[in-house]
């Protein structure tokens, strides 16, 4: 399992960085739901800051105990925490990586303070006036992507109980979204809701004329 550090965090904050925002987000593939952004600033100048963030990894290597576990730890821990959410209807308006970074824009703006810096996972935001850096796998290696990543997912996982309570018989507890068998039958059977991205496939293949 990869542990995540503060070494791009610490590096940043060395040339005067005092503010860095890690961000990622959850639900970019998922057949229903919004996409989810989290932004979060971790207190750099804590000396121990790194075994305060134990056990935070990247959502997707922790199971859902622990991730709502690590919530609690990480929005006690730092300094903001900020959510940007993006509705099915804007993922297929405007395609999922422009509706990702208006998720990502949201959860900036919720910081407060407002960061210096920010660290992205995979995707750069050209229009967010701010120096940042984004790399492939960066909720694997950074602390603060991590502590996002996690963020993200939990919110979007609660979002999507509530949306199977609203629309039952689809399974959104379970699959949270995501095209699995269950949800493929689901489909077969129901047909599609409101929060159905109808521009995914298989959606677009078999409801859009």
């Amino acid at each position: 399992m990869d542990s995540p550090t503060l070494e791009t965090e610490l590096a940043l904050r060395a040339q005067g960085h005092r503010f860095v925002a890690g961000l990622d987000e959850a639900g970019r593939g998922a057949w229903a739901g919004p996409v989810v952004a989290a932004a979060v600033m971790l207190p750099l100048d804590r000396r121990d800051l790194d075994r305060a963030l134990a056990g935070v990894r990247d959502s997707k290597q922790l199971s859902p105990p622990a991730r709502n576990a690590l919530l609690d730890i990480i929005c006690h821990l730092a300094l903001g925490v900020g959510v940007g959410v993006s509705a099915p209807v804007v993922v297929d308006r405007d395609g999922v990586l422009p509706a990702t970074r208006r998720a990502m824009r949201q959860a900036i703006a919720r910081l407060s303070p407002q960061p210096g810096f920010l660290i992205v996972d995979h995707l750069r935001l050209p229009t967010v006036p701010l120096p940042q850096i984004a790399f492939p796998r960066a909720d694997a290696q950074s602390f603060s992507v991590a502590a996002a990543s996690i963020v993200a997912k939990v919110t979007r996982d609660r979002l999507m109980g509530l949306l199977d309570q609203r629309y039952p018989g689809y399974g959104f507890a379970r699959h949270k979204g995501y095209g699995t068998a269950l949800h493929r039958a689901a489909l077969a059977d129901l047909g599609p809701t409101p929060i159905h991205r109808m521009s995914f496939a298989p959606l677009s293949n078999i409801f859009v004329k």
